[in-house]
């Protein structure tokens, strides 16, 4: 069984408020779910409007499953135009 944690730093320049955060967030945790078969929360800087930190997981059998389904993760969110992506943190466990 092998374990992947994810953790992903992004700045929301356009976000105004902590309202406007959140529905950034919530976009995310929807679309990576139902795309990918992986846990995420917001695990930092809850309380910032226009930062967050973001933690997912993900759980297999075999490490190659878990490198595809991050990789899969890092890509999505890369794409995505609504936030700036800081940082990206992998450990397998």
């Amino acid at each position: 069984m092998v374990i992947g944690l994810l953790e992903v730093s992004i700045s929301i320049p356009d976000a105004r408020s902590l309202k406007d955060k959140r529905a950034v967030l919530r976009s995310v945790k929807d679309r990576t779910q139902h795309r990918i078969n992986v846990s995420v929360a917001e695990v930092g800087m809850q309380d910032e409007w226009r930062r967050a930190e973001l933690a997912f997981v993900t759980v297999a059998a075999g490490r190659e499953v878990v490198d595809k389904r991050l990789a899969e993760v890092r890509t999505q969110l890369t794409m995505d135009p609504s936030f700036v992506v800081m940082d990206f943190r992998m450990e397998l466990l």
